[in-house]
């Protein structure tokens, strides 16, 4: 009796509650839990098929043209991470974390953010419709089509909508790159760089995840956060199929020499290191053996000190934005050249390695040049850029 008076007094809401804990301690779920632990495993039987090279169990769990289009990528590890499932009847849309390593090349993973739709056949399982990137995340080479490859000495080059000669030339331009760079920089770094070559400006855009806008004119970037460390993931090589083919054969050789640089000294690159010492110590290298002459390297700036406009103060990173004035950029980037190409003349080129990892090692940007400037070069900002002054007049003027 004393126990009917309690659970009379427990009321409605109470009975509710316990029905609740009653039901979840039964082993009840809500089926958003079930379906996100289903697609898990799904995608977790996608991810052994891909590493298996299996394209009959990859098909089992959906959408079997995804597996051609990457086949040819060589994958060391290839995972998904399900991090929400919207369930609605017979589909679902769900968000996931893609990580992977090419073999050879990444020593830690790529993740990249993803979104998934799922279809649920008459007997209850999952499987893939599509998958393509989340929000605003950048595609994926294989989004844009079948890759191709091609491997190198030192590289290893993947192309969407390309022949395989023009893949083959650019691998011939990284591995002449990596020795090059090693040889300025110093072999502490992975020697091996990946090139990324799409089919078009448009296809470049996209595996940045910006505006085409942003990179007409620019013949390739490389991608990677700075800072990474030396278990960061290797650096991507992104190739503008439009703006390359206007290069000559040494732009296109400094170009991809260039870009190499910036996968070799990224982990002394941090946000100390400002724009005109990171872009200018790449083209310094990128040039470095070339012959050319300021003249040929610095039209603009040559242009504007023959105009008696000489900069008053080294590049600011605002400088280098790709949308902004053509002109203006060159002289950026010219200007960072000239600057890095005045070190290694004036104080030598062990001093312009020096210089940049004190920079890098600063970690932040306030006194982070200043502080180099003074330790490794003897100078000091005010004296640097008056010697560069001097140095437009006398290699320009």
């Amino acid at each position: 009796m004393a126990g009917r008076g309690r659970a009379r007094d427990f009321g409605a809401v109470g009975l509710a509650v316990l029905l609740l804990v009653l039901l979840v301690g039964c082993g009840g779920r809500p089926a958003t839990d079930t379906a996100r632990a289903e697609v898990q495993r799904v995608l977790d039987r996608r991810a052994a098929a891909v590493l298996a090279h299996d394209p009959a169990a990859h098909a089992a769990t959906g959408d079997p043209a995804a597996y051609t289009r990457l086949r040819a990528v060589p994958l060391a590890a290839w995972s998904y991470r399900v991090t929400a499932v919207r369930p609605g009847g017979d589909e679902a849309a769900a968000d996931a974390e893609l990580s992977y390593r090419i073999e050879g090349h990444d020593r830690a993973p790529v993740t990249v953010a993803r979104t998934l739709r799922l279809t649920r056949d008459g007997a209850g399982r999952w499987a893939v419709a599509s998958e393509k990137p989340a929000g605003k995340a950048g595609q994926q080479l294989w989004d844009q089509g079948t890759v191709s490859v091609v491997r190198g000495t030192h590289s290893l080059v993947l192309g969407v909508g390309q022949s395989g000669a023009l893949l083959r030339t650019f691998a011939g331009l990284a591995d002449r790159a990596v020795p090059a760079v090693s040889q300025a920089w110093g072999t502490d770094w992975a020697r091996q760089v990946v090139v990324l070559v799409p089919k078009s400006l448009d296809g470049m855009a996209a595996l940045l995840g910006s505006p085409a806008s942003s990179y007409r004119g620019i013949a390739a970037v490389t991608t990677g956060e700075t800072g990474g460390g030396p278990d960061a993931p290797a650096d991507r090589v992104i190739v503008n199929p439009e703006a390359y083919a206007m290069l000559g054969p040494v732009g296109r050789q400094v170009v991809i020499t260039h870009e190499t640089t910036h996968v070799a000294t990224r982990s002394d690159t941090n946000a100390a290191t400002p724009l005109w010492l990171s872009e200018g110590y790449a083209d310094w290298v990128g040039y470095r053996g070339t012959g050319r002459t300021p003249d040929e390297v610095a039209p603009e700036l040559r242009k504007a000190v023959r105009e008696g406009r000489v900069p008053g103060e080294l590049p600011s990173d605002g400088d280098f934005g790709f949308a902004g004035d053509a002109a203006r950029l060159a002289r950026a980037y010219e200007g960072g050249w000239t600057a890095c190409r005045m070190i290694a003349d004036r104080w030598g080129e062990e001093k312009l390695d020096a210089f940049y990892r004190a920079v890098g090692e600063h970690g932040k940007r306030p006194g982070a040049v200043e502080e180099a400037l003074g330790s490794v070069l003897g100078t000091t900002l005010e004296d640097f850029t008056a010697e560069w002054h001097r140095y437009l007049r006398e290699e320009l003027g």
